[in-house]
């Protein structure tokens, strides 16, 4: 069932969001070469504890940790690991989700280890636009299926890169996973047709090289490109409004001016 949230729920999800936020921000200045990867977990979980905030995937389906951080051709869902250091030209997505005080939230970010590559660089800037592509779609009256489009003629047909469509956004709220789905494929003009005070998230992951994904990992829970190519992921949380879609889980102000609520409007 799609749940219409009110605007106190809204504003509590946005708090959430700015938790979260502020955690995906201060990883820039832990992630470099030689540190392991569990320092992004460990980070991660002195930042919520400190910050009030519960992280909701621990526990989650049997799920052991705060944060999924995924290196290079890990898509999704990798764990974070003491015995994996981080390089130089490393790409890591980070994605986790915040509890604060029963508001769900969820993001994840792509940090680029040491130094990029013209490649890395490529991959990143196209991920992230098709983000915002895909956000800019989420308006009232628009379909599920215009995000879609949008994001998988631009990752593939503008770029050559693959549109990951094994693992999709969707709605959120009291609970971490709701309906509706949000592929980052698909159809224009097709699927549900998007209301005021809906809440959903959008993460396009994307391959350098092939869209599929393998998920055959002994861990049960690590997604790996099927040809080793490398994969990014960018993620927001954002509500429909009259006024346009509005990121609740921003990390930069600036950029995302547009899209920010004004809560004295929202009542």
């Amino acid at each position: 069932m799609i749940t219409l949230k009110s605007p106190r729920e809204i504003k509590a999800m946005a708090e959430s969001g700015a938790i979260l936020a502020g955690m995906l921000n201060g990883l820039k200045d832990i992630i470099k070469p030689g540190i392991s990867s569990w320092e992004i977990e460990k980070f991660a979980r002195k930042y919520f504890k400190e910050h009030d905030a519960i992280p909701a995937e621990m526990g989650f389906e049997g799920y052991k940790y705060a944060t999924c951080v995924s290196v290079n051709d890990e898509i999704c869902h990798g764990f974070p690991r003491k015995n994996l250091l981080l390089k130089n030209h490393d790409v890591v997505k980070v994605d986790t989700v915040v509890d604060y005080h029963g508001a769900m939230s969820d993001s994840c970010m792509t940090y680029v280890v040491g130094e990029s590559t013209p490649e890395i660089d490529k991959l990143v800037e196209v991920t992230e636009k098709a983000l915002y592509i895909g956000i800019d779609q989420a308006v009232i009256g628009n379909r599920i299926g215009d995000i879609g489009a949008a994001i998988q003629h631009y990752v593939e047909d503008e770029n050559g890169f693959g549109d990951v469509r094994e693992y999709i956004g969707h709605g959120i709220g009291p609970t971490m996973h709701e309906a509706p789905d949000v592929p980052h494929f698909g159809e224009a003009g097709h699927g549900v047709r998007l209301r005021e005070g809906m809440t959903i998230t959008i993460e396009p992951m994307v391959n350098v090289g092939d869209w599929r994904a393998d998920s055959s990992a002994p861990d049960g829970w690590t997604v790996k490109t099927m040809d080793g190519s490398l994969s990014a992921q960018f993620e927001h949380t954002i509500v429909i409004t009259k006024d346009g879609p509005k990121i609740l889980t921003s990390r930069d102000k600036v950029k995302d001016a547009k899209y920010l609520m004004d809560f004295d409007k929202l009542g």
